[in-house]
């Protein structure tokens, strides 16, 4: 299952984040926003990457104007790791070689064709593990010094 959140920035391209999750019955909650009334983006950053943290979500997605905000305020979150990608290829490596588990979309620098390529990309890599998996295991021993 995945958790969805953006600020108003991110409205309009989290509707068609929602439209590709439906047409692929893909499994989603919504933290919101709701409206393009604007909003802060760490209040909807907090609880999606908490429920991910806490492993209620596998992924979550997470959507505002640059995708700058979105990412900073996931990645306080212990256990995190969001990732901002503006390609595919990014979308790729950050799967196979950081095992990210939030991806973080700027609908204002990234048209809605490309961000639902890279969201595809996202969703359907896996994480490569071995020499990779020794690196996530020091990011996660980071997040002790906190």
């Amino acid at each position: 299952m995945i958790a969805l959140g953006c600020d108003h920035g991110g409205f309009a391209l989290m509707r068609e984040v929602i439209r590709y999750l439906d047409e692929h019955n893909l499994p989603y909650k919504d933290f919101g926003t709701y409206t393009e009334d604007s909003c802060d983006y760490p209040a909807i950053a907090e609880p999606v990457a908490r429920a991910v943290a806490a492993g209620e979500f596998e992924k979550g997605i997470l959507i505002c104007g640059t995708g700058i905000g979105m990412s900073i305020a996931a990645n306080k979150i212990p256990g995190i790791r969001a990732a901002l990608c503006t390609d595919t290829f990014s979308a790729e490596m950050t799967r196979r070689h950081n095992d990210a588990n939030i991806l973080a979309l700027g609908a204002r620098v990234t048209g809605t064709g490309l961000a639902l390529y890279i969201l595809d990309t996202f969703l359907k890599t896996p994480f490569d593990g071995g020499r990779h998996a020794r690196r996530v295991e020091m990011l996660s021993a980071l997040d002790k010094c906190r």
